[in-house]
């Protein structure tokens, strides 16, 4: 059994537990840690979980909306935690002794039932990965933080069975915003993050008869609005807007079953 659940997603933090297998044999990875100790705890608690049920750590990127209370989460519980040479380097080399395990593009995380395959993606940090996660059966890709879809990220989310996929911005909503053009054009552009039209053209290109949950995430409280995503990703998947999932900042989602 392969389940996911959002704890939180947006600018203000992101996370999200990927859980394979059941009773004592469930393994749990933590992908991202964008928040504080206490609101960790928080979300996790809402998920009917504990730091101690965490078997592992990913972080994406190095921008503090992914990081937030990771290493000391991990040095604190005793948790293993991956993440790129890039990613460990742009914050600091902090002390992690065997918790650290550092991946690339390609390699394989074994969590036992549970396996975890990093991707590069193209945005503006020191080395950013995503994952497709899997239970041998089903599979899950997790794509948030990129600014365009290259033949390499489309190639690791083929034949996913569910996706949680960035949905930060319309077009419109930014160029009106009250932002700086200097962020504008930094949020909008190649290595920026993902537009409600750019996500939809991805999911059209993913769309599979086993293709059966995606999980729109990253919205921009400013500058998206979840009617807009709804009617973006069902208009390119040919569903029922009700059939699309916001990961919300404040909320997260309920545990999602993939397969």
């Amino acid at each position: 059994m392969l389940r996911f659940r959002s704890l939180g997603s947006g600018s203000a933090g992101n996370g999200t537990v990927v859980e394979a297998g059941s009773g004592a044999a469930a393994r749990r990875l933590l992908i991202d840690c964008g928040f504080g100790p206490r609101q960790l705890a928080q979300r996790l608690a809402r998920a009917g979980l504990a730091c101690d049920d965490l078997d592992g750590i990913f972080i994406t990127h190095e921008h503090s909306d992914h990081v937030g209370c990771a290493v000391a989460l991990a040095q604190q519980h005793a948790i293993a935690i991956w993440m790129s040479p890039g990613t460990y380097a742009a914050i600091g080399n902090p002390p992690l002794g065997t918790l650290l395990h550092l991946v690339q593009d390609g390699e394989t995380i074994d969590l036992g039932p549970l396996e975890a395959r990093p991707f590069t993606v193209p945005h503006d940090a020191r080395e950013p990965l995503q994952l497709r996660c899997s239970d041998g059966q089903h599979h899950l890709g997790v794509a948030t933080d990129f600014g365009h879809a290259s033949a390499h990220l489309l190639a690791q989310l083929a034949g996913c069975h569910a996706l949680l996929l960035e949905a930060n911005h319309d077009p419109e909503l930014l160029a009106q915003s009250a932002y700086p053009p200097f962020l504008k054009r930094r949020v909008g552009g190649d290595w920026g993050h993902l537009s409600n039209e750019a996500a939809g053209a991805i999911l059209t290109t993913l769309a599979h008869p086993g293709l059966a949950r995606v999980v729109a995430a990253h919205l921009s409280e400013r500058n998206n609005r979840p009617e807009l995503v709804r009617e973006r990703f069902a208009c390119s998947l040919g569903w029922e807007q009700d059939a699309i999932v916001i990961a919300h900042q404040h909320s997260g989602t309920e545990w999602i079953p993939v397969g």
